[in-house]
Formats: C-alpha cells, structure tokens, sequence
C-alpha cells in the first residue's frame, strides 16, 4: 500500500512545494513509484509539471482533461453524484517515468465549507458523511492504479478543514521551515493543532456514520518525520550567525514543545529509528540553504535543481562551473532526505 506523506506548515514561504517536487523526483530516481498531490488551491506545483505559460493555460488544462484534477476527482462524493469515485488518470511528469501528479485546482477551496460542515455533523446530515474519507479513497484507489508507493501531499498554508483531513488520514507528515521568528511561532501553533486534529481523527473514525460510508473514514496512523530547514545563507559552510541563533529556536520549539505534544498523541516513530537516520536530538530530516536562482531556473524548464543541465541554465566559464557545483551538493542534499524518508517509513 502506498504510503501518504502530508508536507504542511501553517506558514507560508517555506518551499514546501519545491521540496514536493524536488523529493518526489529523487524518490522516483531511486526507483519508487510515486505521486504527487498538488492539494493546494494556489495549483504551485501544478505549474512545476504543467506548462502554464499560455494564455489560460491552466483553464484550457481543465476543459481538455476533465477528471484530471484533485477537484473534479472528488466531485462523485462532493456533488453527490450516483457514481463511485474512480481513479485519477493521473499527468506523467515529463523527464521521470515514474512519477506522476494529481493536479490542483483553482476553485478546491469552495469545497472548504461543505468538508467543514460534513467533519463537524456528519452524525447528523447523513447526505454529507462520503466526505471525510472520500480524500483517502481516492488516493488509494490511484496508487492501486500506478502500483505507486508514495503519494506526496502539498498542502496549502491555513488550518481548514481540508489540511484538518489530509494532515490527520496522511500516515507521515513532515514540516519544511525557516531558521525565522515565524516559523518558531508556526512550531509552536502546531504543537496545539496537530494533536487536535489526531483526536478529532480518532473521534470521526469511531462514528459508525463515518465508519460505514461509502468512503470510510480511516483510523489515524499518523507519524511524524521531521522537520526540513531551508531557505538560509551559508558562511563557511555553516548557517550565519543571524540564522544560527534561529536554528536554536526552532531546536529548542521542537524538542520542548512539538515532540512532547505528538508524542501524547503517538504520532512519534520509535526514538532509536530517528537517530539511526542521524536525527537524534533535532528531527531535522536535512539543511538546504538558499541556492539562489537555481530554484527559479528549474521551475522555469519544469526540472528539479539537481537534473539542471549547462544548457537549461545557458551558462558558461566559470560561472557554470560554480552552478554545477551547488547542483552536486543539492543532489547530494536530496539523495540524503530521500535515504531518511525510505528508511522512517520502511515498515
């Protein structure tokens, strides 16, 4: 069974869809099978796959394809339409067979409300209660499809209920930060709102309106990763000291206050698994710093940064020299966060 990894942090800015995009190709690389959910109304990573330079390109996508999107997958359950819901034909991204996307849609959020609505009362309006678990119906009916074993999750920033139901029915989740003032506060808020969502999780699951859906509601497995530090400048080779003194922060909020909190609620692997990655003591799954415009380019030619070429770049001389240099080391750095997220969800 495919395993779902939900990418989420309340605060926006940091990368999350880039790293969406980035692992998912270097877990495809390494041999899995793999796909991606752009579940975030923004369609980001819809545009790393899809070339949406056109006029309206993103329209014409939905109305030559249709079906082919997160929103309109979904629409047997949120519609009430008397057909079950089927697998997506999901787009191949170009350059990686074995990786493949669930694009995003634009107008995902209207369905905010009626999921809402549908997790507080499904008791109570049974018209409603195919919509908790028709997320995770739909995504392992598609991995069954493609045989995939990982589906990445990108998630949008906020606490709605979508986010509420993709965080809690994931099996994994990790969260990309900044060594920042917001993203030490963002740890602190999800110490809180995690373990609300894993007890509202375990609360729907046990509701036999839920239970005995069309699409059931799935008991909570959720497991936490680690965290993934990016977007900071380097001075020989470590962090700056403007963004070291953060790093503490972020160590000392996950440690004190996040671990403890998932930890109440079992959504911890086993401590020795951690530190045989290499994570004992801070979670950290690994530390990209800001490559400057490698991360523009390669959302230009629709390429993760490590399978950038001279040509894509149009560069030369020494200055090629120094891109194909960070290219090393950001592969170096993502074949590492791949080895860890196959070795935490190996069981």
């Amino acid at each position: 069974m495919a395993k779902k990894i939900a990418l989420f942090n309340n605060k926006g800015g940091v990368s999350k869809t880039t790293t969406c995009f980035n692992l998912g190709w270097m877990l495809a690389s390494r041999g899995a099978k793999v796909i991606l959910v752009d579940a975030d109304p923004q369609c980001n990573l819809t545009g790393m796959v899809l070339d949406l330079s056109g006029e309206n390109a993103l329209e014409n996508f939905y109305r030559d394809n249709p079906g082919r999107n997160l929103k309109d997958a979904l629409a047997p359950a949120f519609k009430s339409r008397p057909v079950p819901l089927a697998p997506v034909d999901c787009v191949e991204v170009e350059g990686q067979e074995n990786l493949y996307m669930i694009p995003g849609h634009v107008a995902l959020a209207e369905d905010e409300t009626s999921l809402g609505i549908s997790q507080q009362l499904s008791e109570s309006l049974q018209g409603l209660r195919n919509l908790p678990g028709s997320f995770t119906k739909l995504f392992e009916i598609t991995a069954e499809k493609y045989d995939a074993d990982y589906i990445l999750i990108d998630l949008s920033p906020g606490l709605g209920a979508i986010n509420q139901n993709l965080v809690a029915t994931a099996d994994y989740f990790l969260v990309p930060c900044s060594p920042d003032v917001f993203s030490v506060m963002a740890i602190d808020s999800l110490a809180r709102v995690i373990p609300q969502w894993i007890q509202w999780a375990r609360r729907a699951a046990a509701l036999e309106a839920l239970s005995d859906a069309d699409y059931p509601f799935p008991e909570p497995e959720l497991k936490f990763l680690g965290v993934l530090v990016q977007r900071f400048r380097i001075k020989n080779k470590k962090p700056t000291q403007a963004f070291q003194g953060y790093f503490d922060k972020l160590d000392s909020a996950i440690m004190d206050t996040f671990v403890p909190a998932l930890e109440n609620e079992s959504a911890m692997l086993e401590r020795e698994l951690y530190e045989s990655c290499g994570m004992g003591g801070h979670y950290q799954l690994a530390q990209i710093q800001d490559f400057n415009t490698l991360i523009a380019d390669s959302q230009d030619v629709r390429k993760p940064v490590f399978a950038l070429s001279k040509e894509d770049l149009d560069s030369a001389g020494i200055v090629w020299d120094n891109q194909e240099i960070n290219i090393k080391r950001f592969r170096d750095l993502f074949s590492g966060l791949a080895e860890r997220i196959e070795k935490l969800t190996a069981k």
